[in-house]
């Protein structure tokens, strides 16, 4: 069956268990399926994506900060950790059902990110039981999703804006984040977070080199082409310190660094 048809229908599913293991079933799609667009008559009734009543979804300013040293506060951040991941789970989905004509090699590689985040997912959300809780516990916000519709149009912008840089953010807050959960004891937790940004730099990676590649066939300058498309789509300004190590693992070339730093 169609792997983009696939993808739409999970994205569409509202539970994490239902959505975590339709994206595991989807096979990587062959030449002849990739490149069909899915039907997209659910999406007059349906709304993208598939998500439950809970968690609440609130603005960011109203989520109350907690400190990890405390039971409630690890609890906390495991279960922001959580929602991360499951909306990425979602954002992977997204570019492989709305892009039209790219090559098979772009949706088998956002086909099998898609499966890493929902293995991510569920990492978190079995620690995240483990301290008491499970996903829907805390209020969340919806900034990665929100990020996705600004640029649901092209995918030169998706992929600047949504990867490139507030994906990329995990690879400068994981490692500060882990040291944390070590210092506390929490050395499960950490062994998470060390997996999560192994996995992401790869993430990163297939988002640089796919960007690249749409840049290169719309005689586009990356670096420049990059700072209209996050002034376009109002994207966050980045706050250091960043990863400079991780960030070059996942691509990013000196240029783009130097001037990351001089934001």
């Amino acid at each position: 069956m169609n792997a983009r048809q696939l993808a739409l229908d999970a994205l569409l599913l509202r539970t994490h268990r239902e959505k975590c293991a339709a994206v595991r079933a989807i096979a990587p799609p062959a030449a002849e399926q990739a490149v069909t667009s899915p039907d997209c008559s659910r999406l007059a009734s349906e709304t993208l994506p598939g998500r439950t009543a809970r968690p609440p979804l609130v603005p960011p300013a109203q989520l109350a900060r907690r400190p990890v040293n405390t039971p409630d506060g690890r609890a906390a951040l495991f279960h922001s950790l959580a929602h991360i991941e499951l909306n990425a789970v979602n954002l992977a989905l997204d570019a492989v059902w709305r892009f039209d004509g790219l090559p098979v090699a772009f949706y088998r590689d956002w086909l099998g990110v898609a499966s890493e985040e929902a293995d991510h997912f569920d990492l978190l959300n079995e620690h995240l039981q483990a301290l008491g809780f499970t996903y829907g516990d805390f209020p969340a916000h919806d900034g990665l999703w929100e990020m996705a519709e600004r640029t649901s149009n092209d995918v030169l912008a998706r992929l600047a804006l949504v990867p490139r840089t507030l994906e990329a953010r995990g690879l400068d807050a994981a490692p500060p984040i882990r040291d944390k959960l070590q210092r506390v004891g929490d050395s499960r937790g950490a062994a998470i977070l060390d997996v999560i940004l192994r996995d992401e730099i790869g993430h990163v990676a297939i988002g640089n080199r796919w960007y690249r590649w749409l840049c290169a066939r719309r005689g586009l300058e990356p670096l420049a082409s990059y700072a209209e498309l996050a002034l376009r789509h109002r994207a966050p300004r980045l706050r250091g310190p960043f990863n400079l190590e991780a960030r070059r693992a996942a691509g990013f070339d000196e240029r783009e660094l130097a001037a990351l730093q001089a934001q």
